[in-house]
């Protein structure tokens, strides 16, 4: 499993979620960071319309659960 957490360098939302994660993520499951302006083909596979948006993905790259939009450390 992993995390993909979809975001924009324009997105103020998104660097809060990414200094929250770094700050305070201590699991054990890999983040990987897609930056939509950059890799857009991998925004359009998972249906990404607004950021930040993290998707877990199985090892197949199924996605398992998705939460979009400023989050909390408890979320």
């Amino acid at each position: 499993m992993k995390v993909l957490k979809f975001y924009a360098d324009w997105c103020g939302p998104c660097k809060s979620l990414s200094a929250t994660i770094e700050k305070h993520y201590t699991g054990n499951i890999p983040i990987v960071n897609i930056d939509i302006d950059k890799d857009s083909e991998s925004a359009i596979k998972y249906g990404i319309r607004g950021v930040p948006t993290c998707v877990l993905v199985d090892d197949n790259d199924a996605e398992v659960r998705r939460k979009s939009g400023a989050m909390m450390i408890d979320e």
